[in-house]
């Protein structure tokens, strides 16, 4: 099944009925959380054969979660820390998301999961929302952010949650439009976008 077959019929609605007066521009975000803590992420690492690589580890329970939203066709990205993920903080954030280029008609590109329902929630009208079918998290390019960040801070130990959050951030902060461009470019999504819009 190709995946989100509904996506390019969508942007040509979007396109006919835009609204040219409330919005300069349509851009397609791939929306996700994960969660960052102190326990040591571990990963694969070359060592001589016969040879166990070597590596120091914490055990912690402490943690925050990271929210994100990443255009495959700018580069742009949108972040929001919290302690926890409920469909308060999804509304928290999905109103913060607004806010960033308000003129801006943002398709979000979300998975299932059950906090991210809207049910009786009034959107802000610069965000539309488009859920990838169940149990298919690899269809969301924003998975791929995930895995590139914490592998940047896999086999590394931080004293505090506080400055985790000082390196994440950092991260954040030298991630390029083009990296995420590059890491977040999946072909159904570029593909459809680019066939309407440009």
């Amino acid at each position: 099944m190709k995946p989100l077959k509904k996506l390019p019929n969508l942007l040509k609605d979007i396109r006919k009925s835009l609204n040219k007066n409330k919005f300069d521009s349509v851009n397609i975000y791939c929306q996700d959380e994960s969660r960052f803590g102190l326990i040591t992420k571990q990963k694969r690492v070359l060592t001589l054969k016969g040879i166990k690589p070597i590596g120091k580890y914490k055990h912690s329970y402490k943690y925050f979660w990271l929210w994100g939203s990443f255009s495959p066709i700018t580069g742009d990205a949108h972040y929001m820390i919290s302690d926890g993920v409920s469909k308060a903080a999804f509304i928290a954030y999905l109103q913060d998301l607004s806010l960033y280029k308000p003129k801006e008609l943002k398709i979000v590109i979300i998975d299932n999961a059950a906090f991210h329902s809207t049910k009786n929630i009034q959107l802000p009208e610069n965000i539309i929302l488009l859920p990838i079918p169940p149990y298919s998290p690899e269809l969301n390019p924003a998975e791929k952010m995930w895995q590139h960040f914490k592998d940047k801070i896999a086999m590394k130990m931080y004293k505090s949650i506080n400055d985790l959050e000082i390196k994440i951030t950092e991260l954040l902060s030298e991630t390029t439009k083009q990296q995420t461009k590059s890491i977040t470019s999946f072909e159904y999504v570029t593909k459809s976008y680019n066939s309407i819009f440009n």
